[in-house]
């Protein structure tokens, strides 16, 4: 009851009447689950699912679409020369509706294929919609994993050690992510983004370089926080990244990006339409459907829908790849066994292609990306680095964290944690680390007075 109260406030201290829609998504679904196991007919149930999936997604749309969808009909007709509706939906976009809406969704369909039981009690399914760390920008958790540990939330002790300073170091290691890191690149990408038409390949290239560590950094540290407050209290939340800039191919960085959401519609949307089992012409199809919808998820915009696209893309063109090779007779090796130099090289591949596709996503819109690849492309003038957003302090501190960054992910890929590597040490020297790490967010993190509020790049979402 506490921890639901608490969640209801964290998320009422944004907005307190649209609180309202998380209680209609919560009274839905649970009521759905209940129907779901007390009807018999299969025909029924799937009735159940059909309204608990129209009336959740018809809110959804209403506040994240209905703009978009208004704005896209005024482009057609306005071609067509028949005029242009002159209306728009003023309301303000729900904090991390898209979540939570999912979240709520995968309950009711795990009920309906028999995965879980139907919770019973409310107040335990209310917390698990509104579960408060990661409410407004995930990990999108499934009902088998959080439900379950709210259920036998009596049985956790109020407090361990152990597991408390383990949540405390995550959340601190968030926040080195976001403020030292994420939000330091993100001067200089606004900079650069903001004003590309006075820059050329090279500031560009860095900008969208930088970009990609910043959204790493911004979503990755939100996860971190979430995960270490969860930890705090005894919860544990998924693991929704893993080593994403490491990926050797664009379907190992799928199972490394955004892994909640990546499953999420892999398990109810992917696999329901067939997945891979009715031909290549179809699972083609099924990619660029899951691709397609999860650009729309991520912004009510035409440049996250190429974004997702142009991610299907790269995934067909991998698979014909392999095919080809399969044709032939050529072996394909499982990457675990390729050298050391072919594993950078297929990383470097990688990294560039969703590196180039981030340029969809950070813009602000299409006409905007085709702005800045042809500034790319055409101008070749260089600005010094030190006069496109940051100097050589922050130069230096951008670095540093991303040194940082990179040794802990290098330890977490080899299959280490850095974190229990850290609690083996001495006494001392855990504490000169925690006290440093603590040092630098306060130090040298990018907040108060000279720099404006940054919120994290997801929460729009």
């Amino acid at each position: 009851m506490w921890l639901l109260i608490a969640s209801y406030y964290f998320y009422m201290s944004w907005n307190p009447r649209y609180a309202v829609l998380i209680a209609f998504s919560t009274v839905i679904t649970f009521a759905s689950g209940l129907l779901i196991e007390k009807v018999k007919a299969k025909q029924k149930k799937r009735l159940v699912v059909a309204a608990s999936l129209i009336s959740n997604l018809t809110i959804l749309g209403i506040f994240k679409y209905a703009n978009f969808i208004l704005q896209t009909l005024n482009q057609i007709t306005s071609h067509m020369g028949l005029g242009m509706i002159d209306k728009r939906i003023d309301l303000l976009l729900p904090v991390g509706i898209s979540f939570y809406t999912f979240q709520a969704l995968s309950y009711t369909l795990d009920v309906y294929k028999g995965n879980i039981k139907a919770e019973k009690n409310i107040l335990n399914y209310a917390l698990f919609v509104s579960f408060f760390p990661q409410l407004v920008a995930g990990p999108i958790e499934r009902s088998g994993n959080l439900l379950r540990q709210i259920q036998k939330i009596t049985e956790t002790k109020l407090w361990n050690f152990e597991r408390v300073r383990g949540g405390v170091l995550l959340m601190f290691w968030g926040l080195f992510q976001k403020l030292v890191i994420a939000d330091r690149a993100s001067i200089l990408v606004n900079q650069v983004y903001g004003n590309y038409e006075n820059y050329g390949f090279l500031e560009l290239a860095i900008a969208s370089v930088l970009f990609a560590i910043q959204i790493y950094c911004d979503f990755g540290g939100y996860t971190n926080v979430a995960r270490g407050a969860a930890r705090v209290m005894g919860f544990s939340l998924m693991q929704n990244f893993r080593q994403p800039y490491f990926a050797v191919s664009i379907r190992d960085f799928w199972q490394r990006w955004h892994i909640s959401l990546t499953s999420w519609f892999t398990d109810y949307l992917y696999i329901p339409l067939g997945g891979n089992r009715k031909g290549k012409i179809r699972q083609y199809i099924n990619i660029l459907i899951v691709f397609g919808v999860s650009g729309l998820w991520h912004g009510a915009s035409w440049h996250f829908v190429a974004w997702g696209l142009l991610h299907a893309g790269y995934q067909i063109a991998e698979n014909i790849k392999n095919q080809i090779r399969k044709n032939l007779g050529t072996e394909i090796k499982d990457a675990a066994q390729d050298s050391f130099s072919q594993r950078l090289g297929k990383g470097i591949v990688t990294f560039l292609l969703v590196d180039f596709a981030w340029v969809f996503f950070a813009a602000d819109h299409l006409q905007q990306v085709y702005g800045i690849l042809r500034q790319m492309l055409t101008v070749f003038q260089t600005t010094s680095i030190y006069e496109i957003g940051l100097d050589r302090g922050n130069w230096f501190m951008l670095s540093f964290g991303v040194i940082v960054l990179m040794t802990v992910d290098i330890i977490h890929e080899k299959g280490k944690s850095i974190f229990l590597l850290v609690n083996r040490q001495t006494l001392w020297f855990r504490w000169i680390l925690y006290l440093g790490l603590i040092w630098c967010i306060i130090l040298f993190g990018i907040y108060g007075v000279g720099y404006d509020s940054s919120q994290f790049i997801y929460f729009q979402f």
